[in-house]
């Protein structure tokens, strides 16, 4: 069984040993620029590996600590395991020591261990005293009761007891099943090779030859190259330190702050809502405040607006909206700092929540945290209801909660909140309610002229399987493209009833010659939709400008097909014979028997046709 793969790294103010005490542990000098070695401090980040006692080989990261590179350091910082806080056992704790013990907190790094630097250039009761001050500093952080040992980088002293504390962290698990993802800290162009960029994979796993996008923009290159701490493998993992050789993509167009990850596997909103956490000595600002946030290897400015009623409070957690002034790449559950530029500080961080979230308006605040509230208590349901009424995709469904189908109703081809699926059924059914009550004499209304209001948020092909899901429970009745209310039958009014014998006895009266008089011979103010409901009863039939009794027109319909009995065909004279008629209305009836399929038109004459 592999071990886990496991990624440390250096932490603590500017000159309290962090890059000395790596090469003591690895021979490797990550101070290469010429400005690092002329000033003797840290500016770009450094990566090692060291092979552990146990085999394992442990990435090593090492972050600057001067207060002006904090932003680097936090770069560095995101996608660790552990960390190694590194404090002068001659100065003690320092300015930078805290500010990287609460950014080290707010992103979510849970272990590590306390190397007390340079001991062997103070004597035992002073070193004892700067132990007794760690311990005091880390009471209450995620480093309380975490080895805290002396070293020495130039005698090597304690140096072992150190690599023995790091073989003996347990890494936190990482998202194997989870999409591909890679915070690039670097980029640059190798002669032969094209463009590489670094990281520290952050989920999933990555064969050579894949796709993969860039991200923002989502453009996509391919993979012709992994290395894992340096030795190349045929795929990269979760946890490692990594690089690819990218194919397709020119160095300007990906660098630190970019995300390589499988092909739609991340959004980068410009909206965030989140669980923020404002530190207890960091100073309050305003809504209007330009902050800059950072995540993985990316920094954006933006504005933090609270949701919560109390809105920020020193050292306490609140939920916010993040609204930012470029895309962030970001998934739920990622962790981001905020600082703010001027003066320059560290003000708190937190975990992003929602990265789909839309600008919640003042008013609808109260509602958004009680959803964020349900989201971070792994309610899957709150995720429709943030949705509302346009519903997901099952795509959408499975980013935000892992798998489709695990909670919420489907209609169609999306998945929406129980309680909005009851929404829409109630909207269909008041609008079927509605229409009978604005036409009392329509048998039902056009499927399509049902969707109004809330239902015009459902695609139509969803809309339409609601509407038949509601058919098939029996609530509602399709009567061919017309939809009614089960139970529901027109009631005609005695006045209406009447009109209704007087005009199919005047129908009747004109027999095959139909009627366009009806409306002069039968006046009623609701003319037009009683006429309606009698060709949707089959009582009267419209054809031309005419009207004829559906008794009438049935009987001719025996005639036409006793003549077939006895005639293989039938000619327009024929036909005119056989009812009497003049050839302006014999055509039009002959078209109408055509249609219906008594007759089929050869040439001049009519044969039978397939309807009997």
């Amino acid at each position: 069984m592999s071990l886990a793969p496991l990624v440390f790294g250096t932490a603590g103010h500017v000159d309290h040993g962090k890059t000395s005490l790596v090469k003591a542990l690895t021979g490797v000098d990550l101070d290469r620029l010429p400005e690092e070695k002329q000033r003797g401090i840290t500016i770009a980040l450094g990566f090692t590996p060291l092979t552990l006692p146990s085999g394992r080989i442990a990435g090593l990261v090492d972050v600057p600590g001067h207060e002006r590179l904090v932003r680097t350091m936090i770069a560095g910082a995101s996608g660790l395991d552990a960390v190694i806080l590194c404090v002068s056992g001659v100065e003690g704790v320092m300015p930078q020591t805290r500010e990287h013990l609460d950014i080290l907190g707010l992103l979510g790094v849970r272990t590590g261990v306390v190397a007390v630097t340079m001991a062997d250039l103070v004597d035992p009761e002073l070193l004892g005293l700067c132990v007794e001050e760690i311990g005091e500093q880390v009471r209450g952080t995620f480093l309380e009761g975490a080895p805290v040992l002396p070293v020495s980088s130039v005698t090597r002293a304690g140096l072992d007891a150190l690599v023995a504390a790091l073989d003996a962290v347990v890494p936190p698990p990482r998202p194997m099943d989870r999409p591909f993802r890679l915070p690039v800290d670097r980029a640059f162009a190798r002669k032969g090779f094209g463009t590489v960029v670094t990281g520290t994979a952050w989920s999933g796993r990555l064969a050579d030859g894949a796709e993969v996008e860039i991200q923002p923009g989502g453009r996509r290159a391919r993979v012709r190259g992994v290395q894992v701490h340096g030795a190349s493998v045929t795929e990269a993992y979760a946890g490692a330190r990594t690089a690819l050789n990218l194919a397709g993509v020119e160095l300007e167009e990906v660098g630190r702050g970019s995300w390589i990850t499988a092909p739609g596997a991340l959004p980068a909103p410009r909206v965030i809502d989140a669980r923020y956490t404002h530190l207890a000595d960091a100073p309050l600002f305003a809504e209007e405040a330009r902050l800059t946030v950072l995540l993985g290897t990316r920094e954006v400015e933006a504005r933090v607006v609270p949701l919560d009623a109390e809105g920020l409070v020193p050292g306490e957690t609140c939920h916010v909206q993040i609204r930012l002034g470029e895309p962030l790449p970001c998934l739920p559950g990622d962790r981001f700092v905020v600082r703010r530029a001027s003066p320059a500080a560290t003000v708190g961080g937190g975990v992003v929540l929602d990265p789909y979230a839309h600008v919640a308006r003042r008013r609808d605040a109260a509602a958004a945290a009680a959803i964020l509230d349900r989201i971070e208590a792994g309610d899957d349901e709150a995720w429709l209801l943030r949705a509302g009424a346009a519903g997901l995709s099952d795509t959408d469904v499975a980013a935000r909660i892992g798998a489709a189908g695990r909670t919420g109703v489907k209609i169609g081809e999306r998945w929406f909140a129980s309680e909005i699926a009851d929404a829409h059924r109630a909207a269909l059914h008041a609008a079927v309610a509605a229409w009978h009550r604005d036409h009392p004499l329509a048998s039902g209304a056009n499927r399509k002229a049902l969707r109004g209001g809330v239902l015009l948020a459902l695609a139509e092909r969803d809309y339409l399987a609601l509407l038949d899901a509601e058919v098939a429970s029996g609530r509602l009745v399709a009567d061919g493209g017309r939809v009614r209310a089960a139970g529901h039958v027109v009631a005609l009014t005695p006045a209406q009833a009447a009109w209704r014998d007087r005009a199919l006895a005047h129908l009747t009266a004109a027999g095959l010659e139909g009627s366009s008089d009806l409306r002069e011979a039968a006046p009623e103010p609701a003319y037009d939709a009683l006429v309606y409901l009698l060709r949707e009863r089959g009582e009267a039939e419209a054809i031309g400008d005419r009207l004829w009794s559906g008794a009438v027109l049935a009987t001719l319909v025996e005639r036409v097909r006793g003549w077939f009995d006895t005639n293989a065909t039938l000619d327009p004279a024929c036909f005119k014979e056989l009812t009497g008629l003049s050839r302006r209305t014999a055509i039009p009836l002959l078209e109408w028997l055509d249609a219906r399929g008594t007759t089929k038109r050869v040439g001049d004459a009519r044969i039978r046709g397939v309807a009997r």
